[in-house]
């Protein structure tokens, strides 16, 4: 009796294990059905029948675990196969942390040479997506096909939106559950007009726009697009956007400021549009360099939180890490700040002071660099090249102030200040200066 009673039991255990099994396999095999609803003109995206307003960052090589820890709930890619990762293992990865993916399909542009003229490129590129498509289109964690970034910048030819509404049109036969959109740089009726006419297979249109971010609402309207729209790129003021020094490098502003702004354009634009716009996705969550190496990422090259990260949890949930990151009230070199066109003499010895405050009272340790102003200067976000440090001689007391001697050589450098907590966050900036003997 015993023995058959046991043998029940197991069988019982056997098949309430496959059951779970299969039951699990059919649940990460299951692609997410992602609907656009709309109800007397307002739109609601709609996961698996649930509302899913969209808190996400962009995401190429960044920490995917720390954006749920901080609580978002997706992020958006620019390619299927970055380099480091496919497309399976993102998206793998993501599901793993509860995270939805817009993920990017990369579509050639025509400033880097690719002619919307010539049909048997555009058909093969269609082709290559195609198979892209179809690779990943039910994975669970996918949440949006984004067709190309930024087409439309130092474009011409308006055929891309032809093809841009062929591949959506594409995604769609193959794909019912997840719908389309491409980005753009900034807003323009131009753009608008030539997509509304030439590509009405989109679902949705994305904009990336930083400074102005707080025009956005208004500007979708009074420019004819009636569908709704994400913001897919939006943080710091753009380098094209900010005051420069006489000899033209652009001015960056420091963390906390970058924070503040933050949370401004995102009250402004996002916020107050219940109406059309979807979600969006902050710019950048990880780090990268372009114009220099503290601009965009909302972390560090060593992957350290800035104030930005703070804010956006803020912003997601409407409190406030526990851990806070450190607050710049000042940095200056010689006296002057960032605005000050500071020229120094070669060889000469100078002092940097930096004042920051932690909200945790947490103690602050400091570090600096020196690098070489930026040549390598590309657009759209396209890679450049990290520019080479400085040896140099240098003291740091123990409030941060810093002593140090003057590069011999004349040119146009930036000094870096980093400002520790000891706990993985940090503020930053930096001041452009030029060393020239007269």
């Amino acid at each position: 009796m015993k023995k058959t009673s046991l043998f029940f039991v197991g069988c019982l255990f056997v098949i309430a294990l496959i059951a779970f099994n299969d039951s699990n396999f059919t649940t990460l095999n299951k692609p997410a059905r992602v609907t656009i609803e709309n109800t007397n003109g307002k739109y609601t995206l709609l996961v698996n029948n649930e509302p899913f307003y969209i808190n996400g960052a962009g995401l190429e090589f960044g920490n995917i675990e720390s954006l749920a820890k901080y609580k978002g709930n997706s992020f958006r890619t620019w390619r299927t196969n970055n380099g480091k990762n496919t497309a399976l293992e993102v998206l793998d990865e993501a599901h793993k942390h509860g995270l939805m993916v817009t993920m990017g399909i990369e579509v050639a542009r025509e400033r880097h040479g690719f002619d919307y003229n010539d049909q048997e490129k555009v058909d093969a590129q269609r082709e290559r997506i195609r198979e892209e498509v179809n690779a990943i289109k039910d994975h669970p964690a996918l949440l949006i096909w984004s067709i190309g970034n930024e087409l439309n910048l130092r474009y011409s030819n308006p055929n891309v939106w032809n093809a841009v509404n062929d591949i959506s049109k594409m995604i769609h036969e193959i794909d019912p559950n997840h719908p389309t959109t491409t980005t753009l740089a900034g807003i323009s009726k131009r753009e608008i007009l030539e997509i509304n006419k030439r590509a009405p297979e989109l679902d949705i249109l994305s904009f990336q726009v930083y400074g102005e971010l707080g025009r956005l609402p208004k500007q979708v309207r009074s420019y004819g697009w009636t569908k709704p729209y994400m913001v897919t790129e939006w943080g710091a003021t753009g380098h094209w956007e900010v005051p420069r020094t006489k000899w033209g490098a652009p001015i960056e502003e420091n963390s906390t400021v970058k924070a503040k702004n933050y949370m401004i354009r995102y009250q402004k634009s996002m916020q107050i549009d219940s109406t059309q716009c979807l979600g969006s996705y902050v710019f950048l969550w990880g780090q990268k360099q372009e114009r220099t190496p503290t601009w965009y990422g909302v972390f560090t090259e060593d992957d350290k939180a800035t104030e930005s990260v703070d804010v956006m949890q803020y912003l997601w949930t409407g409190e406030w890490p526990e851990n806070r990151s450190p607050q710049i009230k000042s940095f200056l070199l010689d006296g002057k700040d960032a605005y000050s066109s500071v020229t120094l003499q070669p060889n000469q010895s100078y002092e940097a002071t930096v004042v920051a405050t932690d909200p945790n009272e947490d103690p602050l340790t400091y570090s600096y660099e020196i690098l070489h102003e930026s040549t390598d200067l590309k657009d759209g976000g396209d890679f450049e090249e990290r520019p080479s440090s400085v040896q140099w001689k240098k003291r740091i007391s123990e409030n941060g102030k810093l002593r140090f001697t003057i590069p011999q050589e004349e040119g146009t450098y930036r000094i870096f200040v980093y400002v520790h907590d000891n706990k993985n966050h940090v503020g930053t900036a930096n001041i452009p200066f030029r060393v020239n003997k007269n």
